[in-house]
């Protein structure tokens, strides 16, 4: 048994997390902010375990990280909280530089301290875990990044990200503190907050609207199913080695207007599909998005051959399960787009 700490353990990867972590028995302490994507309803299946504590708040509040650390004594930090969507970073940059850059530091800062005063048998098994993005590496023409390709991300999502990557190595190699970096590829899963590609033309499609694709849709995104992603920050938490990251991807790429289409068709043949209903038909091309990388792709070789990690879940199967699932649980999203949020690109609060 192990206490970990797991900052955005209330969102959509974080929750994941937080239940498979428990279902190894350890005990989890979940610091999440439920600004709008993070939420209790995600931690639903695990409510009741007494080895889950929930606490709200922020991290960049340093107050309620000290008390958290001093109280339970985590045996590492694993942060996934973070602010996660392109759209909204280019219409509120700030907010991403708050959580995703200072309240990394600030953990760090934290966790830093923690660390120099352990005994040296502590210090060893201690970790600080950092989940980045693939979106940090910037848009590949050819080939595949690895973990020594450089930086050049092209979003404010992504600079906060790299920058917050930065912070993360500079505490290894400045001050020795055992961290580690995982760069993972587009996710998708149930409990995905629908401002994501997926599960917003889902929802889109299944409420009759529009499917909005960006330009030409051509743009390529490698996809990796959430509980595949989960499993490969598990094995860098287990197994990984201090001061290295790793890339955590399918090798599955596909190009958004083809995902797109892969949905529709899917829900074309869906027995909860009206008859005669051709979801094809709702899609459109609007215009492109600033500063829109082409293509995503990372080599994952490190992790597999270093770890023994593998992803599992094929492409298509998993888009049908995903389907199946948001279908079947409108319970989940239904507050959501019927109350708070508009079903639009940006997820943007409704006036």
């Amino acid at each position: 048994m192990a206490i970990y700490l797991v900052t955005g353990g209330a969102g959509f990867i974080g929750s994941k997390l937080v239940e498979d972590l428990l279902q190894r028995y350890d005990t989890v302490v979940v610091l999440d902010a439920l600004t709008y994507s993070g939420r209790r309803e995600n931690l639903a299946g695990s409510a009741g375990n007494q080895n889950l504590i929930f606490v709200e708040g922020s991290i960049c509040d340093p107050h309620i990280v000290s008390f958290l650390i001093d109280k339970h004594q985590p045996q590492a930090f694993i942060n996934v909280a973070a602010e996660t969507h392109v759209d909204r970073s280019i219409d509120r940059p700030s907010d991403f530089i708050d959580t995703n850059i200072s309240g990394t530091n600030n953990l760090l800062h934290a966790g830093l301290k923690y660390w120099q005063s352990m005994t040296q048998l502590q210090q060893k098994s201690f970790r600080y875990l950092q989940v980045s993005t693939d979106e940090v590496y910037g848009s590949i023409d050819s080939g595949a990044a690895t973990e020594s390709a450089p930086f050049k991300p092209n979003s404010p999502y992504a600079a906060s990200k790299a920058a917050a990557d930065h912070l993360v190595r500079s505490y290894n190699r400045t001050y020795g503190l055992p961290t580690l970096t995982t760069h993972g590829s587009n996710t998708y899963g149930p409990r995905q907050f629908p401002e994501k590609l997926i599960p917003l033309m889902i929802l889109r499609a299944l409420s009759g609207q529009s499917l909005p694709v960006y330009g030409d849709g051509k743009q390529v995104r490698e996809w990796i199913a959430v509980n595949d992603h989960v499993a490969g920050i598990i094995a860098v938490l287990d197994r990984g080695k201090p001061g290295q990251s790793y890339n955590i991807g399918s090798g599955e790429e596909l190009e958004n207007v083809e995902l797109v289409k892969f949905i529709c068709q899917a829900l074309n043949s869906h027995s909860a599909n009206e008859p005669n209903k051709n979801f094809l038909e709702k899609i459109e091309f609007v215009q492109d998005r600033p500063g829109h990388d082409l293509r995503y792709s990372m080599d994952c070789s490190k992790a597999k051959t270093s770890l023994g990690w593998k992803c599992i879940t094929d492409l298509n199967a998993g888009l049908v399960g995903v389907i199946d699932w948001y279908i079947d649980n409108k319970i989940w999203w239904e507050p959501i787009v019927g109350k708070q949020y508009e079903l639009t690109r940006l997820g943007a609060p409704k006036k």
